[in-house]
């Protein structure tokens, strides 16, 4: 019943600052998408903001006209949903909120996005499934070079310094961990090398130091998530309501 069919470029803007997410949420549509039918309706699918970077904001993008190439505006909320999937792991069901207002004729009309923020680099696949106006839909599409973007850090956009990943930052305390674990098997017994306990208690310093980063590091990181995503969310389900009171 339903058949991938050609696919075609969208304009499209790239991503800004975790921090811009409300304006993120109004902007034009991402890059490139792919494109399905189901049964006499025409579907594309692919990421709302193109580039797509780990950690920022974003949205499944579900865009649908019926044979007469009009918007399909009615959906609702429990009419269709998402899996996202990398690297072996699913998302729970994500539900799909509209992307316009009818009553002030705001946004794209037949649009419709699932709000997510990917949070590493690599292939995604997004399986859609429910039904619209009977009609069954069961659709799956995966990013590639003819289809919607991969995902991919952000280094290419830090300025004016690339910061390190919390990966980078964690292997480089494992490696603080080894030299104190290495200075205390050399240590003698007693505590009676007083160079050798120096050396040991600026490596634990050095330890306490690195682990606090990581630890600021993380939370600052997952407030900017759950900000961003909590303004994406917010402002997709902004645009829910005043459909659903049109």
């Amino acid at each position: 019943m339903f058949q991938s069919v050609r696919r075609r470029p969208i304009a499209g803007i790239a991503l800004g600052s975790i921090l811009l997410v409300g304006s993120l949420a109004l902007a034009p549509v991402a890059a490139a998408h792919e494109a399905f039918t189901a049964g006499t309706y025409s579907i594309e699918i692919g990421w709302l903001f193109e580039p797509t970077y780990v950690g920022q904001p974003n949205a499944v993008q579900f865009t649908i006209h019926d044979k007469d190439d009009k918007p399909v505006t009615d959906l609702g909320a429990s009419d269709i949903s998402v899996v996202v999937s990398t690297a072996g792991t699913d998302s729970p069901s994500l539900s799909f909120d509209p992307a316009f207002d009818l009553a002030d004729g705001d946004g794209t009309f037949g649009e419709y996005d699932a709000a997510i923020v990917p949070t590493a680099p690599g292939d995604y696949t997004f399986h859609i499934t429910g039904s619209i106006h009977g009609t069954k839909l069961d659709i799956t599409g995966t990013s590639s070079a003819d289809t919607f973007n991969s995902v991919v850090g952000s280094t290419d956009i830090e300025f004016p310094a690339k910061l390190p990943s919390m990966d980078e930052v964690s292997t480089h305390l494992d490696r603080i961990d080894s030299r104190i674990a290495a200075l205390q098997s050399a240590a003698p017994a007693g505590g009676g090398d007083a160079t050798a306990q120096a050396a040991l208690a600026t490596a634990q310093t050095a330890s306490d130091s690195a682990n606090r980063a990581l630890l600021v590091g993380a939370l600052l990181g997952g407030a900017g998530v759950v900000i961003g995503a909590a303004g994406l969310w917010l402002a997709l389900k902004s645009r829910r309501k005043d459909a659903a009171s049109a």
